[in-house]
């Protein structure tokens, strides 16, 4: 599983002493540890975890513009190196191109249609703003 995974990384990172990267690993392990008893039916899986960096992925990108707009440097350093370690367990995410592509496949090219098969078919391979963007364009 992915979180296993993520757990490695994180031992890892505690043998080599990067501070930025066992944060990042830390965050999610917790948050997946918190999803695990808040009673949420079924396995949490691979999906779940996805999500959840995802959702770390977005807040440290506030976070590190916050700082930048601040002109907190280091910070904004830090926070970008926290986001490169997650940055490798996430799946590749379709590209803008591909992402028009499907959007011109599809019967009904209405927004709520769209919206709903990309979150059914691509959820946590795509960007869902982006695809919001390039549906509201078409």
């Amino acid at each position: 599983m992915l979180i296993d995974e993520i757990k490695k990384a994180n031992i890892q990172a505690m043998k080599d002493h990067d501070q930025n990267a066992r944060t990042a690993f830390s965050m999610v392990i917790s948050s997946y540890q918190a999803l695990l008893t808040s009673g949420k039916a079924g396995e949490v899986g691979d999906a779940d975890v996805v999500k959840i960096i995802m959702k770390f992925s977005k807040e440290l990108d506030e976070e590190r513009q916050g700082y930048l707009e601040a002109n907190r440097l280091e910070e904004a350093e830090a926070i970008a190196k926290q986001k490169e370690a997650i940055a490798k367990f996430l799946p590749k995410l379709l590209s803008e191109d591909e992402v028009r592509a499907i959007i011109a496949s599809l019967p009904d090219k209405s927004i709520p249609s769209v919206m709903k098969h990309f979150k059914a078919n691509y959820s946590g391979q795509v960007d869902m703003g982006m695809v919001s963007k390039i549906a509201k364009g078409c």
